[in-house]
């Protein structure tokens, strides 16, 4: 997809820099496969008062509120048609990460889990994706209660892996992009 995807991309990153000032992609460290960090690339969608604030975030940084007054118009936006995750393509070919699998967590957010949740790792299993099974079931959570139903979710994908699986989380993600439902 990157080949087709290419110039609309750059074309986005020009409007998330013309939107607001900041870099347009935003890099986070997540955990990702077999626990290892690693920099997740999205389109910037929210403002930036610090130019750091783009590059790291702490545990409260990282979470999104509700009608969070950080996110951009245009962010809204990507947010809601799911166009600030298409970066993640280069996760993808960097080896990082899949089209289907657990959402990473942010790294902050990651070792919260770890020590508030039991067997919150073991969904390091598999490479994280774009998409998953939680995603398209419960949508954009934060709070540990949310966080430890999220992982049954996770888990109910690793152990019924299959082709099947994967291709009824696309067709829930499209829809998912079409209707906005679970944007924040």
């Amino acid at each position: 997809l990157l080949p087709l995807l290419i110039v609309p991309l750059i074309v986005v990153a020009v409007l998330v820099k013309l939107d607001s000032p900041g870099p347009a992609l935003f890099r986070q460290e997540r955990v990702g496969f077999r626990g290892r960090p690693f920099k997740v690339m999205k389109f910037r969608t929210m403002r930036c008062e610090d130019p750091a604030d783009c590059l790291e975030e702490r545990r409260a940084k990282a979470m999104t509120g509700e009608n969070d007054p950080r996110i951009t118009k245009l962010g809204a936006f990507l947010r809601r048609t799911r166009i600030d995750e298409l970066p993640q393509m280069f996760n993808i070919l960097l080896g990082h990460m899949s089209w289907i699998g657990p959402r990473p967590e942010a790294l902050e957010l990651g070792n919260w889990y770890q020590k508030e949740i039991p067997f919150y790792d073991y969904r390091h299993i598999v490479r994280p994706g774009i998409t998953g099974w939680a995603q398209v079931n419960q949508g954009h959570v934060t709070e540990l209660e949310d966080i430890d139903h999220k992982l049954q979710y996770d888990f109910y994908y690793i152990k019924n892996f299959s082709y099947w699986l994967d291709f009824l989380i696309l067709m829930r993600t499209a829809k998912v992009v079409l209707t906005g439902h679970g944007a924040k």
